[in-house]
């Protein structure tokens, strides 16, 4: 262990006399009190706040990714090219130890560095209110909205119900003999099923429609609101268009059935949205039943609009948890990846030059950004590319890492959604204690079969 904990402190003070560590603390530095003050989003103080905090946590996320490639692949090939590794192994020193030292003395500075701009961040972001002139209703806002961890829950859908009515449309549609001819039996099931999938969240002119969430325990706080977040649609193709519409939310079954039956107290909010923008509004907690059921119902106002309206992305907010929780919980996100990306840049730089390694770092790196967009697109795909392409080329990016889409932190922290976890700790297991040992793993492997120099008689 003091072997590892000596090559650790070297590496340490290797990085800090790097100038890309100068550059990278002194542009935070700057960067981020500037950013706190010159960003105002959509101008009112949700919308200041969730740019910062995005762009701050995404500027810092990047900058050290960065810093831990340069460092990673620096410190050793460094060492062997100005041939200072011979000093290390003619000692009782094992080749991993050398490795783990490394290793370890990386994610020190990576720690260090990250908990002190994400520090700063959390500070900048809670004392931005009070410098911001915004009026009580915006406070409010930003209180319900990002200064909090909610919990999302969909809609759930009856997959079997809808495997069923495909396949009975499909049945009838073959009887019929009206099956298009250029489309094939899975292009056919597929469009089908997502015609299915439109009418689920469809609403006709006149019409209402309700849908039912479970499992929803928000606090038993009297005070709390859970929030409705969607975005609407229509059904022809204008844009910017305004929607009409009421909105009722409690336990909308036992109204049906008359008011005798009530459980919860049916709240009605009569609500002008704008299309393809995301919405939300607030209901009291007391709108949930017992058995953590929410019925949330919308009517198309039939004096108002001429068109079908869909809803989309339907769901319900809930607060269980703290913003500095949250917070810290998306810096280890961030911290998940330095880890990954030291690994990475230790274990190529056991079997490749410095410039070399550097770009395979900067390749994984980038493929990982997108990693999450490229495989829905590969899902997306017809049955006979996307058949191709799931045996070759998907499998390799599920060995690559994730940074985008739900392993990307500032997308929680904007929303004011919590991380939870056992997200996290899966997160980890995957990322560090998978992906990430399999390439240490293999980078030891290498350097015990490298030959570091000759001997010379």
């Amino acid at each position: 262990m003091n072997s590892i904990w000596a090559i650790a402190r070297n590496t340490i003070a290797q990085a800090l006399r790097m100038k890309i560590a100068g550059v990278v603390i002194v542009l935070l530095l700057i960067l981020l009190p500037m950013m706190s003050m010159i960003m105002i989003g959509d101008g009112t103080l949700l919308g200041k706040l969730q740019t910062f905090s995005s762009y701050g946590l995404s500027l810092v996320g990047i900058l050290l990714c960065i810093l831990t490639i340069a460092i990673s692949t620096f410190t050793l090939s460094d060492e062997i090219k100005r041939r200072q590794i011979f000093l290390v192994v003619t000692k009782p020193v094992r080749r991993w130890q050398i490795l783990a030292g490394k290793f370890l003395g990386i994610v020190i500075v990576d720690v260090v560095l990250l908990g002190l701009f994400s520090g700063l961040i959390f500070g900048l972001t809670l004392f931005m209110p009070r410098f911001v002139a915004a009026g009580p209703d915006e406070v409010i806002k930003a209180d319900d909205e990002f200064f909090t961890a909610r919990m999302g829950l969909k809609v759930s859908t009856d997959e079997e119900v809808l495997q069923e009515r495909v396949k009975q449309r499909y049945e009838k549609l073959k009887e019929e003999r009206r099956l298009p001819e250029t489309m094939t039996q899975v292009e056919v099931l597929t469009e089908l099923m997502r015609e299915e999938r439109l009418g689920e969240q469809s609403v006709e002119v006149g019409r209402v429609r309700k849908w039912t969430f479970k499992n929803v325990y928000p606090s038993s706080d009297p005070n709390t609101m859970i929030f409705i977040r969607y975005k609407l649609d229509t059904s022809n193709a204008v844009s910017d268009v305004t929607v009409y519409g009421l909105w009722a939310a409690g336990d909308l079954t036992a109204y049906e059935q008359g008011a005798d039956a009530l459980t919860t107290p049916i709240y009605n909010l009569q609500k002008d949205s704008a299309t393809r923008a995301v919405q939300e509004f607030a209901i009291p907690v007391n709108a949930v039943n017992q058995d953590g059921t929410l019925e949330v119902g919308f009517m198309n106002n039939p004096n108002l609009n001429t068109m079908t309206v869909i809803v989309q992305d339907l769901e319900v907010l809930y607060k269980v948890g703290t913003f500095s929780g949250n917070f810290w919980r998306a810096t280890l996100l961030i911290a998940i990846r330095l880890f990954f990306l030291a690994a990475l840049g230790i274990t190529l730089t056991t079997w490749l030059s410095f410039p070399v390694a550097v770009l395979g770092c900067l390749v994984i790196f980038s493929a990982g950004i997108v990693n999450g967009f490229i495989m829905e697109s590969i899902d997306g795909l017809g049955a006979g590319i996307g058949i191709l392409y799931t045996y070759t080329i998907k499998p390799f990016l599920l060995l690559l890492p994730q940074f985008d889409g739900i392993y990307n932190p500032t997308g929680y922290i904007v929303s004011g959604r919590i991380i939870q976890w056992l997200f996290l700790l899966k997160t980890a297991a995957i990322t560090i204690g998978l992906k990430g040992l399999i390439l240490f793993v293999f980078g030891i492997y290498i350097f015990y079969r490298r030959e570091v120099a000759k001997s010379v008689v």
